[in-house]
């Protein structure tokens, strides 16, 4: 039987009727197959497909490896290592080892001093360049697998939910019923169209548009000579660069930078704000981007033999969002939901975040009937704090672009919420692999903000939020960012949750690596000396 089209069994009445067959249509499906509930995915394309949104991070792979023991789907935890992937699911993927940040000024030489680089450390994981054509058909041919229903190359029509469930037609005439819709499409949400849920306009801080392609023939910064003279930790080659400056930043994540790598792909954007970067009339993407290089001189070296082997995609602005993301028998989730940003890779960390909180109620509802949209209500809430989190670290950032001292005290911001959070799931899910409790988990779940997990999330919004505040007076022209960038350092350093050992309110601490060292004193200062409501992420 053709495992990408099993139409002929789509007879009768479904429990859930998810639309998208991409990371988290396929996810959601496989969790939910697997434990007995009947699903049908469909999606207007077909696989394989392009997609960007290559780049994980250590949360996001935490949660893959929770999701995958908590629902019993063994099957999608390689997509939690680099060498999972590669030895179960494609050896096109790249290695990911640091997220690194250049920061350049036009006009002007690269200074090395104006460097930053998060480095994932080799003795926790390896984080993945996911090439997602094969990793998003790898999760919908596993749901399959365990029994869902897969209906491809099939358009959505219309829509009907109600109290008694939920009718989907197709443009060809076919109707799908089921109990619940859960919509995972994109931007062009059947679901927020059917019943006006987008926010117009948005309320996202954060503006920027991108362009985007994948390339043959990038040259490794490493080996470029502006990249020469930098003392990194890590070769910039064996992570997700970012360059960044004022407006903007352009990434460059490898698929061929790891030993016996089969892939010579690069993903390339550039995202920029389109107020200071208006998207120009009748000028293809890709001429746009040679017209960037050509102001950035010591950025174009990379790309001097590089070659585009697929159409460049270049978009409007990006941000969107739902005044809603649940109603009556429908649930909207990942990119339906909304976007700010690829910068800092967290739209996947999104992702596996919503699908397990809403998994095991989709379960549950299975099984006693209760489809009712309070059920759902918490889900909606961790959405729309996810998306303002997001919105503020994106905003903060771009704020900074504008000064490298500004930039630099706001990466200290985005390192605490990249580090603290990941120890607390850690944490979590280090329990309920010893005990089974899954209330463990749940009570994850009961914070507030929900944006972060419980018991770092108060101080770190509220860290998050100070940032955010002062650059917008930044933005209003009301602090200089020579003013603004002390105000922060110091800030973080007066942050509960944050571990003095990791040193991230001196400005000269630009690389930041995760060592054994590092994280035992961490580890000792949070059991001794850490403010009560934080000593549980290190143990008590």
């Amino acid at each position: 039987m053709n495992t990408t089209d099993n139409r002929s069994r789509d007879t009768g009445r479904h429990d859930v009727i998810v639309l998208g067959a991409g990371m988290a249509g396929g996810a959601l499906a496989s969790v939910l197959a697997r434990n007995g509930v009947r699903v049908l995915v469909i999606d207007a394309g077909v696989h394989p497909r392009f997609a960007v949104g290559e780049s994980t991070i250590p949360y996001t792979s935490s949660m893959i490896k929770l999701i995958a023991t908590r629902y019993g789907v063994p099957e999608i935890t390689p997509l939690a290592s680099f060498r999972g992937i590669q030895r179960k699911i494609s050896p096109m993927s790249g290695r990911k080892q640091h997220f690194g940040f250049v920061y350049h000024r036009e006009g002007k030489p690269q200074d090395p001093s104006q460097a930053n680089q998060l480095s994932i450390p080799g003795w926790h994981s390896t984080e993945s360049h996911l090439f997602r054509q094969d990793t998003d058909a790898y999760l919908y041919h596993l749901a399959i697998g365990y029994g869902a229903q897969g209906r491809l190359a099939t358009r959505v029509q219309d829509i009907e939910t109600g109290p008694d469930g939920v009718v989907v037609r197709s443009d060809q005439g076919e109707e799908f019923h089921g109990a619940y819709l859960v919509d995972g499409s994109g931007f062009r949400s059947p679901v927020a169209e059917r019943f006006g849920l987008r926010e117009e306009p948005t309320r996202a801080r954060h503006h920027s548009r991108s362009l985007f392609t994948h390339m043959v023939g990038v040259k490794p910064f490493d080996d470029c000579e502006a990249g020469g003279g930098h003392q990194q930790p890590n070769p910039w080659h064996h992570g997700t660069l970012h360059h960044v400056f004022d407006g903007g930043w352009l990434w460059v994540i490898p698929f061929d930078n790891h030993e016996g790598a089969v892939s010579t792909l690069c993903s390339v954007g550039l995202t920029v704000d389109e107020r200071v970067f208006p998207k120009p009339d009748d000028v293809p993407p890709q001429e746009e981007f040679e017209t960037f290089l050509a102001r950035f001189p010591q950025i174009a070296e990379q790309f001097t033999r590089a070659r585009a082997v697929r159409p460049w995609v270049g978009t409007g602005r990006l941000q969107y969002s739902a005044t809603r993301t649940v109603g009556e028998r429908y649930c909207l989730t990942a990119h339906a939901a909304g976007f700010i940003d690829a910068l800092y890779s967290r739209g996947l960390n999104n992702t596996f975040e919503v699908v397990n909180a809403l998994a095991w109620r989709l379960i549950e509802a299975s099984r006693d009937g209760d489809w009712s949209t309070e059920r759902f209500a918490p889900v909606d809430r961790l959405q729309q704090d996810l998306f303002d989190v997001h919105d503020d670290l994106v905003y903060s950032s771009f704020v900074g672009f504008r000064d490298y001292g500004l930039w630099n005290a706001v990466s200290r911001v985005w390192k605490s919420i990249s580090v603290m959070p990941a120890l607390a799931l850690d944490r979590a899910a280090r329990i309920f692999r010893e005990t089974g409790d899954d209330q463990v988990l749940r009570d994850l779940e009961q914070s507030d903000p929900a944006g972060l997990p419980a018991p770092v999330n108060r101080d770190l919004c509220a860290l998050l939020t100070f940032t955010r505040e002062l650059c917008q007076r930044v933005e209003a022209g009301e602090v200089t960012p020579g003013d603004a960038a002390p105000r922060i350092l110091e800030r973080v350093g007066n942050t509960p949750a944050i571990p003095p050992a990791f040193d991230l309110a001196n400005p000269d601490n630009r690389f930041f690596e995760s060592t054994p060292d590092l994280m035992q004193q961490a580890s000792e200062w949070g059991r001794s000396e850490s403010p009560e409501h934080i000593r549980s992420v290190f143990g008590h």
